[in-house]
């Protein structure tokens, strides 16, 4: 390997980048937008770095921010892109032994048209026992063997998300009464990182992909879009309303926001 190369810059490019920065060795192509505000802003997302900035800052005191806050982003940079590496390696290939996480659980894909005509199209097996590190659950997918990958992950995601508003009822229904709430309705959303909302009349929305985490993370999310049904803020009170429920809600919500799942 070239000297040159092992001495560049590491990269971290936006893809809506319009300025860029050498902090160290990292060479950074960031968004730059001017927006109302009162300061500064640094934002290190999936994409990258944006800085938002008022329209008085002159640009020299935008670049001066960015020395100073080299560090966090430079952390923050790596954590990101660290982030989507486990992403991509999470990336399902949809085929007949294809593998998606199922409540914590890994299932396997089966392609089995004998179940096409059925209402639910697929069908769930759990093995009696099984060996440690082998998946104890497969799914019969009721699809042709040559089915095309757009055409398994369909009838694999229609499945999960029953299986989500099933799942998700019965905790809505587990843990209201304790919270002494009651709510009305449940809808699924396919947010990206949303992971639910809570309305004034009872309204709950939580994302189907929530399927994929084991239960004590479902329960974490159930419980705290109930704990807005009393406090629909996130104040202090709000969260001890919640860690009455779930006391660790903390290592819950660290999970959601570290595990990487499959994207769709």
């Amino acid at each position: 390997m070239e000297l040159d190369t092992l001495l560049a810059p590491q990269r971290f490019r936006h893809p809506a980048a319009n300025r860029e920065v050498l902090l160290g060795e990292l060479h950074v192509a960031y968004e730059f937008r001017r927006a109302k505000r009162r300061n500064i802003g640094f934002v290190v997302g999936p994409d990258g770095l944006t800085v938002s900035a008022p329209r008085w800052v002159p640009l020299a005191e935008v670049d001066a921010a960015l020395r100073t806050k080299a560090r966090w982003i430079a952390a923050k940079l790596q954590q990101a892109g660290k982030r989507r590496e486990r992403i991509e390696a999470a990336r399902i290939a949809w085929k007949d032994g294809a593998t998606f996480p199922f409540l914590g659980e890994p299932v396997i894909v089966v392609l089995d048209p004998r179940h096409a005509f059925e209402e639910a199209g697929c069908m769930l097996h759990a093995a009696d026992g099984g060996l440690p590190g082998v998946a104890r659950h497969t799914l019969h997918v009721g699809v042709a063997q040559n089915a095309e990958p757009a055409q398994i992950r369909d009838a694999v995601q229609a499945w999960l998300m029953r299986q989500a508003k099933r799942v998700f009822t019965e905790r809505l229904d587990h843990f209201a009464p304790q919270l002494g709430v009651q709510w009305r309705r449940l809808s699924l959303s396919s947010a990206g990182t949303l992971w639910g909302t809570a309305r004034n009349d009872g309204s709950i929305r939580l994302n189907w992909r929530l399927v994929h985490f084991r239960m004590p993370v479902v329960d974490y999310v159930v419980a705290h879009e109930l704990s807005h049904l009393h406090v629909m803020d996130h104040s202090p009170r709000f969260w001890d309303t919640v860690r009455a429920v779930v006391p660790d809600y903390a290592s819950l919500r660290a999970q959601l926001k570290e595990e990487a799942l499959p994207p769709w």
